[in-house]
């Protein structure tokens, strides 16, 4: 499965496809996507560690996920085909009908953000959490994940960078294509001595060199929320700008195919106005580390303080929600009426707990002439008193 490993340079698995034959079928375990998976299972894992220590519910990460992975397949294929538009438009329908080819690789990180984002977010809408809130929480398990990912490059042979004679040069092999005589896709050509035949000479692992950046991130995220509690989406901002500062020059070294625009790889300057976007957000916005306690009625959690979280577990003590700080099973804010409306609300009658507007005001109604009748009541009273032929006799 190794080549040969020679004097200071990393070896390349020479098989990226195992097919497990069933019998009555034959499936094919590809490393890439079980490295995906893998990388899933971590940030996952992570994120439901970072999410139940600021009151989320067990496992809520998983009901994210069930919108966030999907959801992220889908724009990172996206953005991979239009990023790559020689590769699916310049050969008539047949290079389009690859688009939809997902199995053959080409995954975009940007489009997996976005897509994933999207996903997040209905997935928050669902269970009633803010998406910022699960942004922070995530911003340590997904370098985690792309770190895992970027394993499946070195099994495919694939995004090295240029030759290089450091000792942690890369050995690549020359994989298949599936051409005619040629072994399945997913397998190193062989040669007359049946031996897996490797380029010539060795290259920067720009997989690796992204890899371990990505677990540097992850790191410095960690430390950087528990020093300085970032909230309102400010540590996943942190995350962005640091991903987005290594991939500009990760990125540069890559000899992979791509899009130029103006002398640069079209990811250096996507990198680079995410990062901008990124800085923005994280100077404009403020706020505290956000924690959850759920709602006293309905779906969905109220969004407090360290502090008052804290407190809340100490001895169940409540604060008075505020209007951006509660989330519906919708997802969405709750908003507190006006403080005049507020006054009319609490004077006015209470409705039943099934009760309409209509029954309301036929209450109203009903009252009114309740009142009514009391009062001729009273005045036929004071009448009859004043009248001494209607008074009773002895």
């Amino acid at each position: 499965m190794f080549a040969p490993v020679t004097l200071a340079s990393i070896p390349s698995p020479s098989t990226a496809v195992w097919h497990l034959d069933l019998g009555f079928v034959t499936i094919p375990l590809r490393a890439y996507a079980l490295c995906i998976i893998a990388g899933i299972v971590v940030a996952c894992i992570v994120t439901d560690r970072r999410m139940r220590s600021r009151g989320a519910p067990p496992w809520a990460v998983l009901d994210i996920a069930m919108w966030a992975v999907p959801f992220g397949i889908i724009g990172a294929r996206i953005y991979h085909v239009i990023s790559s538009p020689d590769d699916y438009f310049g050969h008539g329908m047949e290079g389009f009908g690859k688009a939809f080819k997902i199995w053959e690789g080409g995954l975009g990180i940007w489009g997996a953000v976005a897509g994933g984002a999207v996903g997040a977010w209905l997935g928050c809408r669902q269970l009633g959490i803010k998406f910022t809130f699960v942004a922070d929480c995530i911003a340590v398990g997904l370098p985690l994940a792309q770190a895992v990912g970027r394993l499946g490059n070195w099994f495919n042979n694939e995004l090295y960078g240029g030759q290089t004679s450091a000792p942690w040069g890369l050995q690549v092999h020359q994989m298949s294509t599936g051409g005619p005589g040629e072994p399945p896709v997913g397998q190193a050509l062989v040669g007359p001595d049946g031996e897996p035949l490797l380029r010539e000479g060795l290259y920067h692992p720009t997989f690796l060199y992204e890899l371990l950046w990505n677990l540097g991130v992850a790191g410095l995220v960690y430390w950087l929320d528990k020093r300085f509690k970032f909230g309102k989406g400010r540590a996943f901002a942190v995350y962005v700008m640091a991903y987005t500062t290594g991939r500009v020059w990760i990125e540069a070294m890559r000899t992979d195919p791509a899009e130029v625009i103006l002398g640069q790889r079209i990811n250096v300057w996507v990198s680079i106005i995410v990062f901008a976007g990124a800085l923005a957000y994280f100077l404009l916005k403020k706020g505290p580390q956000e924690f959850l306690i759920p709602l006293t009625e309905g779906k969905g959690f109220q969004v407090v303080t360290e502090e008052e979280f804290l407190a809340f577990q100490a001895e169940g003590a409540r604060p008075e929600a505020s209007a951006d700080a509660v989330a519906d099973a919708d997802g969405q804010g709750a908003q507190s009426p006006p403080a005049a409306v507020a006054d009319d609300v609490a004077a006015a009658p209470a409705p039943s707990a099934n009760g309409s507007e209509a029954d309301v005001a036929k209450a109203e109604a009903d009252a009114a002439r309740a009142d009514d009748a009391d009062a001729d009541a009273k005045d036929t009273t004071v009448s009859e008193e004043k009248d001494p032929s209607t008074a009773s006799k002895d």
